[in-house]
Parts: C-alpha cells; sequence; structure tokens
C-alpha cells in the first residue's frame, strides 16, 4: 500500500513547491523544497525487501542530494553536497557495468556536451569576475557528466532516464545562473530535477542481472 501511494505523494508534493509555495519565508520554502526527497528516499529505501550495495550507495546519494537542495543558498556547500551524491550514483551505475559499444560511444556526445557547457559558463564567469567558482563548477559539470555517462553503461532505462534529466535539470540551472536568463527556469529545473531523482530511485527495481548461461546481461524487476 504504501509503495502504491509513495509515487502520488512524491507529485503532488513536488507540484505544491513548484507552484504554491512562495519564496518568503525562506526555511518553509526549503522545508517544502525538500519534502518531495525524503519521500523518495522512503521509495528508495522500500522499493526492495533485501538492502543490497546498490540500493545503498543509491541511497546515499539521494541523502547528499538532499542536503544539497537544503544547502545551495551556500552555492559552494550545496554544490560539494551534490557533487558527494553524483560520486555515489556513479559507484552504483559503474557497479551495474553492461557493455554495450552503442553505450559506450555515448561517450563522445556527452564529453562534447559537457566541454561546451563548461566553456560557456567559463568565460560568463571570467566576465563577471567570479573566478573562485570556475573550479567547482569545472569539477561539478565534469563529475555530472560521468554520471551520465555511468547510467548509460548500466543498461538501466530507469537510470539512464534519470541521469539525462539531472543533466537537463543542471544545464538549465547553470544556464540561468551564469549566462542569461531561461523563461520558466525555475519550474523546468525543479520539474526535471525530481522526476530525475525518482527515476533513479526507481533502478533499483529494475537492476540488470547476470545470466551466465547466456553470457550476458538482462534486465528484470527484483521482486
Amino acid at each position: 500500500m504504501l509503495m502504491k501511494c509513495l509515487p502520488a505523494a512524491i507529485l503532488i508534493t513536488g507540484l505544491a513547491y513548484i507552484f504554491l509555495i512562495p519564496e518568503e519565508p525562506l526555511i518553509i520554502k526549503i522545508l517544502f523544497k525538500i519534502l518531495p526527497m525524503l519521500l523518495i528516499l522512503l521509495y528508495a529505501r522500500t522499493n526492495v525487501r533485501r538492502r543490497d550495495r546498490y540500493q545503498s550507495l543509491i541511497f546515499l546519494g539521494l541523502f547528499f542530494c538532499m542536503l544539497g537542495d537544503g544547502l545551495l543558498i551556500w552555492f559552494v556547500i550545496g554544490l560539494s553536497a551534490f557533487l558527494i551524491g553524483h560520486l555515489f550514483y556513479i559507484t552504483a551505475f559503474l557497479g551495474l557495468w553492461n557493455f554495450s559499444w552503442l553505450r559506450f560511444a555515448t561517450i563522445v556526445p556527452i564529453s562534447i556536451y559537457s566541454t561546451w557547457i563548461s566553456r560557456e559558463i567559463v568565460h560568463s564567469l571570467i566576465e563577471r569576475g567570479e573566478h573562485n567558482l570556475i573550479i567547482p563548477v569545472i569539477c561539478y559539470v565534469t563529475v555530472i557528466s560521468l554520471m551520465g555517462w555511468a547510467a548509460f553503461m548500466t543498461g538501466n532505462t530507469a537510470a539512464i532516464i534519470g541521469g539525462v534529466l539531472f543533466v537537463i535539470s543542471d544545464s538549465i540551472l547553470s544556464w540561468n545562473k551564469f549566462i542569461d536568463d531561461v523563461a520558466y527556469s525555475g519550474p523546468m529545473i525543479m520539474l526535471t530535477y525530481y522526476a530525475a531523482q525518482f527515476c533513479i530511485a526507481n533502478s533499483i527495481r529494475m537492476k540488470p542481472s547476470f545470466h551466465l548461461s547466456k553470457g550476458s546481461k538482462s534486465e528484470r524487476p527484483i521482486q
């Protein structure tokens, strides 16, 4: 029953934060921002009956991203929390490495895109005199790009969608914050962000499993 109710609760609280909660007081805004993440954490925790390494790593990644949500008012601190969260995601995804040349080749467009957006952000930071943010931003773009690629290498549909949505969300946020205003950036950032985290949490249910008789991996739900 709880598993059936949680996705609806995540959707309702996420939409409430995006469209209904005012900017002030700030503490209320932050509390409602992290509420959907708390529910996603609960969803990840109850998604399978037995706890394993993948679930634990995803859970830790979600937890540090939730910390990032609350601490992003101090940008570098919040960014660091997100970076740690992505490192947990990368470790989890690499543990499900499911090689194919097509998935491996996604490293090319991901590298091109991350190089381009990093260059655009760095140029903007230099023009604004915010040189202290250059290294943290480059590190973050590098890590989230690696996370997106690692998600592809799992062959796990939920993880791949989550990784792509996370890159889209952070791209909109970065462009809006450092380069130029993006119309409806707030709703777009948070809609893609919550959807990304939900998909990553949901990837626990669809972990690839080894089939030694066939010498390959396939996806199947964890019962």
